[in-house]
Order: C-alpha cells, then sequence, then structure tokens
C-alpha cells in the first residue's frame, strides 16, 4: 500500500533528541572535554555504550539524572569524577546543539502543519532544547505530562488524546523520527504513518540510542530534516497545480 501524500497530513509530531538535537555530539563533546581522551584511546561506540547503561540505570527526569550518568561512565573508564564534573556534564545537556539543518527546516515544516514535540526530555529540559530550535512547536508532550517514555505506547495514547482535543485525528498525523528503538517501530505497531530521519546513515551501529529488536519500514525516509522539508515544499506545490 502506497505512503499518503505529504499533503495530506495536518500535524507532525517530532522525536526531539536525537532528531532534531544533535546529543550525540554533546555527550561526546563533553566526555572528551573533560577526560582528553582521543577517539583513537576511546572510541564513540564504548562511551555510547557505557552512556546508554548509565542511562538505563537512571531513567527519572533528564535534567536531574544525567550527573549519575556521567558518574557511571567516569568510573568505567577512570575520568574525573568529581561533584564539579558531574554538574557540568549535567549542564552541557540542557546545552545540546541542535543538528545544522534543524531550525531551517522546522522554520518551512511549520508554514504546513501544526508542530508537536513528543519527546522523553522532562519539561525542563525540553524547554532549553525549543529555545535552541527557535520555538518552532504549536504543542508539546514531554515525559512530565505523559508520566512515561517511549517507547511505552501510554506516551503516543496520551498525545493522541491532547491532539483530539483540538479537532485531530491519528490520520492526520505523521510522526517524525531517528530513533528506531523509541519512535519508529512502536508508532509504526500503533497504526501511525512514520518518517525515519536516519541521522546516523552511513555510521555503524546505533550510537547513542538502543538498538531496536528489529528494523521497522517506514513510509518515509530521508537522510536529514532538511530533506523531508524539500520533499514536502515539493509535495504542497504538486497540489496548488492540482488545484488550480
Amino acid at each position: 500500500m502506497p505512503a499518503p501524500s505529504l499533503d495530506s497530513f495536518k500535524v507532525l509530531t517530532f522525536d526531539v533528541v536525537g532528531t532534531l538535537i544533535d546529543f550525540e555530539k554533546g555527550i561526546l563533546d563533553q566526555m572528551r572535554a573533560v577526560s582528553g581522551r582521543s577517539h583513537e584511546e576511546l572510541s564513540d561506540a564504548r562511551i555510547f555504550a557505557s552512556y546508554l547503561k548509565g542511562r538505563e540505570l537512571n531513567y527519572e527526569r533528564s535534567s536531574e539524572v544525567f550527573a549519575d550518568v556521567y558518574r557511571h561512565v567516569a568510573r568505567e573508564f577512570g575520568f574525573p569524577d568529581s561533584d564539579s564534573d558531574a554538574d557540568a556534564f549535567q549542564l552541557s545537556v540542557l546545552r545540546w546543539p541542535a543538528f545544522s539543518d534543524s531550525v531551517a527546516a522546522l522554520k518551512r515544516l511549520r508554514r504546513h502543519y501544526r508542530l508537536v514535540a513528543m519527546t522523553n526530555a522532562d519539561r525542563s529540559a525540553f524547554s532549553f532544547y525549543s529555545h535552541t530550535l527557535g520555538n518552532p512547536f504549536h504543542d508539546s508532550v514531554t515525559y512530565d505530562e505523559a508520566g512515561v517514555a517511549k517507547p511505552d505506547p501510554q506516551f503516543f495514547a496520551f498525545n493522541r488524546g491532547r491532539q483530539s482535543a483540538f479537532g485531530y485525528k491519528q490520520s492526520d498525523i505523521l510522526h517524525v523520527a531517528q530513533s528506531q528503538y523509541h519512535d519508529i517501530g512502536v508508532a509504526r505497531d500503533l497504526g501511525y504513518s512514520v518518517c525515519w530521519i536516519e541521522r546516523r546513515q552511513g555510521l555503524v551501529g546505533f550510537g547513542g540510542t538502543p538498538e531496536p529488536a528489529r528494523l521497522t519500514t517506514p513510509d518515509y525516509h530521508f537522510p536529514t530534516l532538511e530533506k523531508l522539508a524539500d520533499a514536502v515544499d515539493a509535495a504542497f506545490a504538486a497540489g496548488a497545480r492540482r488545484a488550480a
């Protein structure tokens, strides 16, 4: 069955961290700055593996627990582990950068859709990320409101109910995300149309994101958000020509 046309949707829901915010760069930059370890001395893959275990052990509000995530990594690799080092990592999480195309692409997409953030970050952390992205969202759901984290289907159920209050149906929504584990697989299983932004295209492994049990084939697949925005502009232009 062919995917619906991009101009048929009314709402884009977004994973934020990993799709719009380059958390992998943020993690690696801070870890390497504190430790002084080069890639040759300590690979990205080993840092991410330790980070993922630390995050699994400290899964609560992101604006509070990343100091403990850092302590887990520091103990494994012998990084400096003073309170000030851990606090510096916690603060760096709030300053993770946007991908280079995120701000401009979101502005373009906002011309056509209602934009809704769906993030496992808590409300405090999300406020920083939204500011970094130019505050593009019409609405947002965080860990604090949902009370669970993706890939829990209840996160999607919470947002579905929230958007229905504004008159939007599930069929109006295209979910846009990088993580196969947190987003693409579960959203597809729940019957959503999905767009995979494969930020790690051409790289080995899944980086700072857990490996999924299986890869889910999305309705749409782009390497960057800019490419999605290009396709959206083309779809709406074609629709306008058909209507003329």
